[in-house]
């Protein structure tokens, strides 16, 4: 603990603060690298992050590995790709908390510890690890980045207990590890895996807004009959209102990937609460527009009075997503005069707003521990110097601002579809549709191989700005 003697000392160590921190969100500091890769410059954005090398350091280096290796899988550079994301998750791994830091967060914000990134950014590092590798053709290491999705919801559970967290499965990723298992020619795996995911859709669907894909209904029937599984084929057959017919095929196959749009970013938005003195010491925070009620012991000086003195209106600043909607809203592959839909099975968007929507439940309370810490400073240099409280008063209002970091390279959703390829050159085109039917399409040229599956990627970075930024 120290103690600031003087008042220029004072003014000169406080007022640095207010100017650093600043008024500007983590996109707002970011444009120009948000700018190259909204416009799909790769090569520019890459150099961007090269030169600014402050960007991989301290507090955002985990941000600094994301955004690295979106940009580098996008150049095709699949390798270096997955070693950022790979560096990216023994930061998250190996994170402890620095307790000066934390001690810091409550005197201004939680921008100033490192960002560890929201739980579904987490687990999507390796889904973009596990689409590098099978665009390496390595199957099995794309399993082991599927597994540890896995593990990865589980940790989460297992930290949050019974505390609200609805991001506890995840459909697409068990149906991404059954399309690898049936990839592999383990088609028992591929069974459990897309039954899996068909279960994993009917629990999310209602607040993750993507239903079970009819290409997973498919692949369940189909992967139920080469089992064998008679039983279970008749009753999703009955469930799903599909007959399966076996047509067996000496064809290669593609699963084709989709990344449409740019996920949302994150703003500032905050609740007014009124301070009201109970007894014994206590006091609550109170908003009765949302319900909500938070008592709190009040820290007394030594005369016994509240430390909170007679305050009775405070403001909370809390992260929001704003949304960036995509400009294309469907696409298809069409190949030798046929069509094959490209079919949602992850809005990522979505379950960005549940999962920081969760957490704010969860941590609404270290919020207003940290405004009640703000405030009782505040108090305490008013009764030892009422310019030094006015200062202060100045410097927790700008500091009372929202951590605005997040990954805003991902996609807002994922679409995939299968399409068969016969021996040889195939020559397919993307087409992607538009809400004004201002369509865009794309040619591809892929190899195909009988009994064997290929993987493509292909993103549409188009969108709309975001829907709000302060």
């Amino acid at each position: 603990m120290f103690k600031i003697k003087s008042a220029a000392l004072r003014h000169s160590f406080f007022l640095p603060l207010i100017f650093l921190l600043g008024c500007a969100t983590f996109y707002q500091k970011n444009i120009i690298f948000q700018d190259y890769f909204a416009q799909g410059k790769m090569d520019e954005a890459n150099n961007y992050l090269d030169k600014n090398k402050k960007l991989s350091q301290g507090n955002n280096k985990l941000l600094y590995n994301l955004q690295k290796g979106v940009v580098l899988q996008m150049m095709g550079e699949y390798q270096e790709s997955n070693a950022y994301f790979e560096q990216a998750y023994y930061l998250t791994e190996d994170y402890r908390k620095n307790y000066s830091l934390e001690a810091l967060s409550y005197l201004t914000n939680s921008s100033v510890k490192p960002y560890v990134g929201e739980d579904h950014e987490k687990v999507l590092m390796h889904y973009f690890k596990a689409i590098n590798y099978l665009r390496l053709n390595q199957l099995d290491e794309a399993l082991v980045e599927c597994r540890r999705i896995n593990i990865k919801l589980n940790e989460l559970n297992d930290t949050y207990g019974n505390r609200k967290n609805r991001y506890d499965i995840d459909p697409f990723a068990h149906n991404l590890m059954g399309i690898v298992y049936e990839a592999s020619g383990e088609v028992n795996d591929a069974f459990i895996a897309y039954r899996n995911a068909f279960e994993a859709y009917q629990k999310t669907s209602s607040f993750f807004n993507v239903s079970a894909p009819e290409q997973l209904k498919r692949d369940l029937l189909r992967t139920a009959y080469l089992n064998g599984f008679n039983s279970e084929l008749s009753k999703f057959e009955e469930e799903f209102a599909m007959k399966y017919e076996h047509k067996p095929s000496e064809k290669g196959e593609m699963v084709f990937f989709w990344h449409n749009g740019l996920g949302p970013i994150k703003s500032e938005w905050s609740i007014n609460f009124f301070v009201v003195k109970g007894q014994g010491g206590i006091v609550n925070f109170e908003n009765k527009e949302y319900g909500m009620t938070f008592p709190f012991p009040a820290p007394t000086d030594s005369d016994g009075k509240s430390q909170l003195g007679d305050l009775k209106i405070v403001r909370v600043a809390f992260p929001k997503y704003a949304d960036r909607l995509p400009y294309f809203h469907s696409a298809k592959i069409e190949l030798d005069g046929k069509q094959y839909d490209l079919e949602k099975a992850q809005d990522i968007s979505s379950i960005a707003f549940v999962t920081l929507e969760d957490r704010m439940v969860r941590e609404l309370s270290n919020s207003l521990i940290r405004l009640a810490v703000k405030q009782a400073a505040e108090y305490a240099a008013r009764q030892e110097n009422e310019n030094m409280g006015a200062l202060l008063s100045i410097v927790n209002a700008f500091t009372e601002k929202a951590d605005t970091r997040n990954w805003q390279t991902l996609p807002h959703d994922i679409s995939y579809g299968r399409v068969p390829l016969d021996e040889g050159t195939n020559k397919f085109k993307l087409v992607t549709q538009s809400h004004s039917k201002d369509n865009s399409s794309y040619d591809f040229i892929v190899d195909g191989n009988a009994g064997q599956t290929v993987f493509q990627v292909f993103s549409s970075l188009e969108s709309s700005p975001p829907s709000s930024l302060y």
